[in-house]
């Protein structure tokens, strides 16, 4: 949750509550901590290490910017992170990001089909999202 809040503007801890001595944790280990992330609220559970992150679940982050994509991107793989594909990331937690420009969704939705598949053609083939490569694909330059 601190690497998070540490990364995302506009986020902070809500509360924190902790394992009694019923379990079926450790006793004082962290059962849940509520947190904002960018003024949205998540909440987490320390399920314990049987409980795994998949990628059938991730956290999409949409950036104005290529700052702000070369940014979230290189702290989220800091500590053991790895790269996926197409504006995917793994955190060292083993949680699924994905860091995409907010300019992602108007090209895909504004009406000219031929225009978004050369877009999609290109981000196939790349890995930290770049926002330049993208709009070039769109516009055909």
């Amino acid at each position: 949750m601190n690497v998070y809040i540490a990364l995302l503007p506009n986020s902070r801890h809500i509360h924190l509550s902790r394992y009694g001595k019923s379990g079926p944790g450790p006793e004082g280990t962290v059962l849940v901590v509520a947190f904002e992330l960018d003024g949205r609220e998540f909440m987490a559970l320390n399920g314990g290490p049987h409980v795994t992150f998949n990628h059938g679940h991730s956290m999409v982050v949409k950036c104005e910017t290529q700052d702000e994509i070369d940014r979230l991107w290189a702290g989220l793989l800091e500590g053991g992170g790895s790269e996926v594909q197409c504006g995917w990331l793994r955190d060292r937690y083993g949680l699924s990001w994905q860091i995409v420009p907010e300019a992602l969704e108007e090209m895909m939705t504004a009406g000219d089909a031929e225009a978004a598949d050369r877009m999609m053609a290109a981000l196939m083939d790349i890995v930290k999202l770049d926002i330049a490569a993208l709009r070039t694909a769109y516009e055909g330059r």
